[in-house]
């Protein structure tokens, strides 16, 4: 009798060990299911490309391009839309002289040589806040104009005036572009698969803010007017100078009032969309600090925070 009840008292825990397993086993089937859905979830969403925002007819203006690594991406290896993009097409501008420039960055050289090898166009000492006096632009029209990270690079040590000096940049060159800016209707974009969400200072615009799904050309086959695309960074300096993200919409579309008499009123502009701006999908590009290398080795801007474009039009 005391043999049997010793072996009901082992099968009994043998059993309870045996009903832990597969209670455990059973866990582990449910979750790795749970992760199988889930993955599976995901291949069948939409693929959300990044955006690019210029078409294979477009004419653009590129401002403030430093050692022109944009513009070299543009012309020597862009994205497959634009693999048809005559390289004429596309003038790229500095605001340094073509010696300042070379000094400040080595390596601008041999991309500005490719780039007029190419047919591209290339000019110096263009002042992004007074293209009405370059005389090559003059009566010329573009259907896209171009600032990546615009900076004052003054160098100013006191943190107001320092913002000034970049809000003043951003509005002088929203007031002097108005010249280079193609006529037509306002462009239109292709929804993106979230609905739009309006900023905060929203009051008649609503902004497709997302990675849109073929949202890179208007969806209209009529002339659109020109556009003006705008990056900055989430990081400081950018941050510092409250004209970063939902500052940039509110500087284009309710400019302050000019201070002085006899000065002609800022120009209202229309917000048609943000995105992420993706440096990798231009190859080779990079964001370089405005005072070169003479500055800190490379003189590359710090990592992190988020790059994003906005795109304006002229309101009627």
């Amino acid at each position: 009798m005391g043999h049997k009840k010793k072996t009901s008292l082992k099968a009994t825990l043998q059993s309870q060990q045996t009903r832990l397993k597969n209670k455990e086993k059973a866990a582990h089937a449910a979750e790795a299911a749970e992760r199988k859905t889930k993955h599976k979830g995901k291949g069948k969403a939409p693929v959300l490309r990044p955006n690019i925002p210029f078409t294979p007819t477009d004419k653009i203006l590129l401002i403030g391009e430093g050692n022109f690594s944009f513009a070299h991406a543009l012309v020597i290896d862009p994205p497959l839309s634009l693999e048809h993009l005559p390289s004429s097409n596309i003038t790229a501008t500095a605001y340094d002289s073509e010696e300042e420039c070379y000094d400040k960055y080595p390596d601008a050289r041999s991309n500005v040589f490719i780039l007029r090898e190419r047919g591209a166009e290339v000019l110096f000492g263009v002042d992004g806040t007074r293209l009405e006096k370059c005389n090559t632009l003059k009566g010329r029209r573009f259907d896209r104009v171009v600032f990546n990270f615009p900076h004052a690079g003054k160098g100013i040590t006191d943190q107001d005036r320092n913002i000034l000096s970049n809000q003043m940049l951003i509005l002088g060159f929203l007031r002097s572009v108005v010249s280079c800016l193609a006529e037509g209707t306002i462009p239109t974009y292709n929804l993106s698969r979230k609905p739009n969400r309006p900023t905060d200072d929203d009051d008649d615009d609503n902004v497709n803010d997302d990675e849109d799904i073929d949202a890179s050309s208007p969806s209209t086959a009529q002339r659109t007017r020109g556009t003006v695309l705008i990056t900055l960074r989430n990081v400081p300096p950018y941050t510092n100078w409250r004209v970063h993200f939902s500052d940039v919409p509110r500087l284009a579309k309710t400019p302050p009032k000019p201070t002085s008499l006899g000065t002609p009123p800022n120009p209202n502009y229309k917000l048609l969309r943000s995105f992420a701006f993706h440096r990798k999908m231009w190859k080779g590009y990079e964001h370089r600090m405005t005072k070169g290398e003479r500055a800190h080795g490379r003189g590359t801007t710090g990592e992190g925070g988020e790059d994003r474009t906005w795109e304006f039009c002229l309101k009627d």
